[in-house]
């Protein structure tokens, strides 16, 4: 199963606008952010990600309701996060 997952904007990539780094549940990685960069995106904003790449940008309060949800469901958030863990973003 793939999921959309919440994460937290850490750090717009200054030499690269289209990748910005993205905690999520403690994980931080590069993501793509290019789909979203028209909505405006600084440090503290949540996106939805799935397969690396932001693609849409949500409220903190929907994205602390959707990380609940995710929680909730046990090992398919756990293997999502395991391979956040493991995805690199050159």
């Amino acid at each position: 199963m793939c999921l959309a997952i919440p994460g937290e904007v850490v750090e717009v990539q200054t030499d690269r606008p289209d990748l910005a780094q993205v905690d999520v549940g403690g994980v931080q990685r590069l993501v793509n952010v290019g789909l979203v960069l028209d909505e405006g995106l600084e440090p503290g904003d949540w996106v939805l990600i799935h397969v690396g790449f932001a693609l849409s940008k949500v409220d903190e309060a929907e994205a602390k309701a959707a990380l609940e949800f995710l929680e909730s469901i046990g090992q398919a958030y756990a293997d999502e996060l395991e391979a956040l863990a493991e995805s690199n973003i050159d």
